[in-house]
């Protein structure tokens, strides 16, 4: 069976070219199969692959046809199995960069704790609070020092 990327389908849509359009399941897994006029038909494939388009929720694939102008189609769920795992489409990419995202929200609600917990300790009188004057003063005489033991190993 020949294969259609989203630019070809949509191009062939236009045209007039798309005669029937149907939602395939095959275990987990959605695909689009087209009829055109000439009588060919064509599974819609990845942009840059003769690989078919799978798409885990029938949802986005109407979504996706619908933006298309194909309104009308049909289905075929004899295949459909949702618990099969071998042709589920999977996205480690995704899976890694979400514990990613989970990890720096985890780290960001510490760091405002630890900024709470610190401004209640100001407020509560229970550190010293040093004058911003006398902080940038101090941080000039590191900073002087720092560069005197640069020049003396130079």
């Amino acid at each position: 069976m020949q294969t259609l990327t989203l630019e070809q389908l949509r191009t062939a849509s236009l045209a007039g070219g798309v005669e029937t359009v149907t939602l395939t399941a095959k275990g987990a897994s959605f695909f689009v199969q087209v009829g055109t006029r000439n009588g060919s038909e064509a599974l819609l494939a990845k942009a840059r692959s003769t690989e078919p388009r799978r798409f885990g929720n029938p949802l986005q694939a109407l979504v996706l046809l619908r933006g298309l102008g194909l309104f009308v189609g049909g289905f075929d769920v004899g295949e459909w199995d949702p618990a099969d795992k071998g042709t589920a489409r999977t996205r480690p990419d995704r899976a890694e960069a979400l514990r990613r995202t989970h990890a720096a929200a985890e780290h960001d609600r510490w760091f405002r704790q630890q900024v709470a917990d610190a401004l209640l300790d100001v407020e509560n009188s229970s550190i010293e609070a040093i004058p911003h004057e006398e902080v940038r003063k101090n941080m000039q005489r590191q900073r002087e020092r720092i560069k005197a033991l640069i020049a003396s190993k130079e």
